[in-house]
């Protein structure tokens, strides 16, 4: 009962609109590097997803409207080798610029695949390259000593 309640309550604070499961992948050569401080790295890949979608979403040739997301990473694949991955919920559109009226996006569209790979592809990377500069930085002041 206590579950069927849970449920109710988080559908009643959907809105009435369609929403889109978009999942963001790393590809294996990339998720096989460790980097120091894995844990927190491994949000990485969900601000870049989230950030790759707000920008495309932001601009007025592609939704022109400011979207939610809600971002989960999954570090497993089904066969339980390490696959980290961001599964997103998207709602179907966004407040406009200004916040005064609801853009509604395209039935059955949320955004196009090869823009929104390329620019998370950047955002993560951009990322990656951060991590391994501090620490390269790091470890030369250590030698300094």
């Amino acid at each position: 009962m206590a579950r069927a309640q849970w449920l109710a309550a988080r559908q009643a604070e959907l809105l009435a609109v369609p929403y889109f499961h978009v999942v963001f992948t790393l590809p294996a050569p990339i998720a096989a590097i460790r980097v120091p401080e894995q844990g927190r790295r491994l949000r990485d890949p969900v601000r870049a997803s989230a950030e790759a979608m707000t920008t495309l979403a932001a601009n007025p040739r592609r939704l022109g409207a400011q979207i939610g997301v809600v971002a989960v990473l999954h570090t497993w694949g089904q066969t339980l080798t390490h696959h980290p991955h961001v599964h997103c919920v998207v709602p179907g559109g966004g407040l406009s610029p200004d916040g005064t009226r609801w853009v509604a996006g395209r039935p059955n569209f949320f955004l196009a695949v090869k823009p929104l790979s390329r620019l998370f592809r950047r955002l993560f990377l951009e990322r990656l390259q951060k991590t391994f500069d501090a620490k390269a930085s790091a470890s030369r002041r250590s030698r300094a000593f």
